[in-house]
């Protein structure tokens, strides 16, 4: 099982060169489709103060949109035309300029999306979140900080028993089977009269053993820490270079007005990141 199909989402000049360190040797290794995006906002009309349209206000918002795209694909071209990979670019435009939203309909394609970390201040960054949510394909979000992996030797699978657990581990097998250790972590297990909370975990890991993985796991009580602090604890017990987490297991409702652990991992995780849905 291979990722034939990888897009790079590129949002501005501060986050592509990331992206594209990830991306590009991933590509590499799965002898993989490379696509980049960018998308730029439409120029919006206003109107000049006798009621016209200010034409020459929508001109230079055009000139300057298509500056940042045409920079951009200079940064993407020059990366990958040395590289022998297949690729292509894809330049959209839509209201929001947001390369993510904008992307959905070319990423449902995809065998896996890769993106930037969300951020706070500094340029416009992607809305992830969204992406992660909308997209229904896996998405590997990259660290805005530290070292940078792209050969996932220890993984850390967050398992909780969800349908977005499960197609998270399944969709992440590429790398879970390239790895050297995946640590399944299980959270609060219900104690239940099927299954007491030790033997938590133990039907996943039988099931990724079978496709060659070596796995281990560790059921723990939270004991009022949060999972999220959990995760981060484990990924710096096991050395782990990768997260995998199923995304968005409550409702986007929920998930929005109280936060919870997949908008925790797409703002400050230290380690590269793989969500699905």
């Amino acid at each position: 099982m291979r990722f034939k199909t990888i897009v790079a989402i590129l949002q501005n000049e501060q986050d592509a060169e990331r992206v594209l360190d990830c991306a590009i040797p991933l590509a590499s290794r799965f002898e993989s489709h490379l696509i980049g995006i960018h998308a730029e906002a439409l120029p919006v009309p206003y109107t000049s103060a006798t009621g016209f349209p200010d034409t020459e206000f929508l001109q230079v918002s055009a000139d300057m949109n298509r500056e940042r795209a045409d920079k951009l694909q200079a940064v993407f071209l020059k990366r990958i035309e040395d590289s022998g990979l297949s690729f292509e670019w894809r330049s959209l435009e839509s209201f929001s300029g947001d390369s993510a939203l904008t992307g959905i309909s070319s990423v449902r394609a995809a065998d896996l999306i890769i993106a930037a970390q969300r951020e706070t201040g500094g340029d416009p960054s992607a809305d992830v979140d969204t992406l992660v949510y909308d997209a229904g394909r896996p998405v590997l979000v990259v660290p805005s900080g530290g070292p940078l992996v792209t050969t996932f030797k220890r993984v850390l699978l967050a398992w909780n028993g969800s349908k977005e657990a499960a197609r998270a581990a399944f969709d992440a097998l590429p790398f879970i089977i390239e790895a050297e250790k995946t640590d399944i972590l299980v959270i609060d297990p219900p104690d239940t009269l099927d299954e007491r909370p030790e033997a938590a975990g133990a039907e996943i890991a039988s099931a990724l053993s079978r496709h060659g993985a070596t796995v281990s796991v560790s059921v723990q009580k939270s004991g009022g820490t949060s999972v999220d602090d959990m995760i981060q604890n484990r990924i710096t017990e096991t050395g782990a270079d990768l997260l995998v987490l199923g995304a968005y297991s409550h409702s986007w409702l929920r998930q929005l007005l109280f936060g919870g652990v997949t908008r925790t991992v797409l703002r400050s995780s230290q380690v590269a990141a793989f969500l699905s849905r």
